[in-house]
């Protein structure tokens, strides 16, 4: 081919290419300009549930102190040398268990002699009424006086009242041998010997010697303090007919222990004080707790909760579902088209593992108990109803 054809192949070619290119431009800025729309998200999967109804009680909750209903400080009574420990401190002991003996050998003399003074008191008074029988005789023959007859009536007097008088020397040496023996005055867990063998115990009165102590551990008590504020809410339930006084009713109480979760010992109410603590504001109660399995001391501390209030129906959701909003409380409920809403609530205590709500709520509400920080309010969901679980009995442990 001549080099001028192929010029002219060329030219026509590049006015192919210049016709095309606008074409071609404008199909791509077409295909540009053209979007897909996006597909919406489906609403966030929710589980919901309606409240629980259940009859329950209110309970108010005390920091308590454990103390021994007895206690005991062992002193020697008689004075003498110890001659035996009979126990391992810090053991649980019964009354009448043998602690400490003192040589006894003095007072078992002095209780043998006290017996010989009374066997002669007692032979005296054999003696007079023998004498006096003999002059009651003769009297009738006058061959003795009145006088001697009064004389003889009056040794008799005085041989009894000697009697007396040893009988007593004798039951207080055989008190004293019996002192000798110190035992345990009541059950309960006792300290450390405080006094060794071979030591000189004192047993006056006014400085007998501390030797050991025991203190009770079942039933034990335990005192707690109550505010004015919740003393005078409890009087006003009380004169209501909502609630009995704990001052003339046992009303049950629920002890939790350092490091435990929920309350494992049960007792009732023992007393109230009668008057308020000028300084603190306070009024002492006390309960009494079960401690059969000795694991209480006196001196724990506990959680103490009493009921406040007589039985009554309430709402009840899991804590879980319950929200902070600045200063409210809230629920997230799902409203009939699906949309959430939160629901300012007034909270009661826990109960059986469930929030009591007292104002806020209806049975019907479906509450979000779970995926509630996927819920937005204003906002769509899915709710999927939560499996029916029955309500905890009245009086179940929290």
């Amino acid at each position: 081919m001549s080099l001028s054809r192929l010029y002219d192949v060329g030219n026509a070619f590049a006015s192919c290419l210049s016709v095309a290119a606008p074409v071609v431009a404008l199909l791509l800025l077409a295909g540009c300009g053209k979007k897909e729309e996006a597909a919406a998200p489906p609403p966030p999967p929710v589980t919901v549930a309606n409240p629980t109804k259940k009859v329950t009680t209110d309970w108010d909750e005390f920091t308590g102190r454990f103390d021994a209903i007895e206690q005991v400080q062992i002193r020697a009574r008689v004075t003498g040398f110890v001659t035996k420990v009979a126990f391992t401190d810090g053991a649980v002991v019964k009354a009448g268990d043998l602690l400490y003996e003192i040589d006894p050998r003095q007072y078992q003399a002095a209780a043998e002699q006290a017996q010989g003074q009374l066997d002669d008191a007692k032979a005296k008074v054999v003696l007079a009424e023998k004498e006096l029988e003999r002059a009651t005789t003769l009297i009738k023959t006058q061959a003795i006086s009145e006088n001697i007859v009064d004389q003889r009536s009056q040794a008799i007097a005085a041989a009894q009242a000697a009697t007396l008088q040893a009988e007593g020397a004798l039951k207080q040496a055989q008190l004293n041998v019996e002192y000798t023996k110190v035992v345990a005055p009541i059950a309960g867990r006792v300290s450390r010997h405080l006094v060794t063998v071979g030591n000189l115990v004192q047993g006056s009165e006014s400085g007998a010697t501390l030797l050991t102590s025991i203190v009770s551990l079942s039933p034990i008590y335990v005192y707690f303090d109550t505010d004015e504020a919740t003393y005078v809410r409890n009087s006003k339930l009380w004169f209501e007919g909502k609630r009995p006084s704990s001052r003339d009713t046992p009303n049950p109480v629920q002890i939790t222990l350092v490091g435990e979760t929920k309350p494992s010992h049960e007792g009732k109410m023992d007393f109230l004080d009668n008057r308020l603590d000028v300084g603190t504001g306070t009024l002492r109660g006390r309960a009494i707790v079960d401690n059969k399995d000795l694991s209480i001391l006196p001196g724990q501390f506990a959680r103490v909760r009493v009921i406040a209030s007589g039985e009554y129906e309430a709402l009840l959701i899991p804590d879980a579902a319950v929200a902070n909003d600045q200063s409210r409380k809230i629920v997230m409920v799902v409203k009939a088209d699906d949309t959430v809403e939160a629901r300012p609530v007034t909270l009661g205590p826990l109960d059986g593992g469930l929030r009591v709500i007292r104002e806020g709520l209806k049975p019907d509400d479906r509450v979000i108990v779970d995926g509630i920080q996927r819920a937005r309010v204003g906002a769509k969901v899915a709710p999927k109803m939560a499996a029916a679980t029955p309500a905890p009995a009245a009086g179940t442990k929290p």
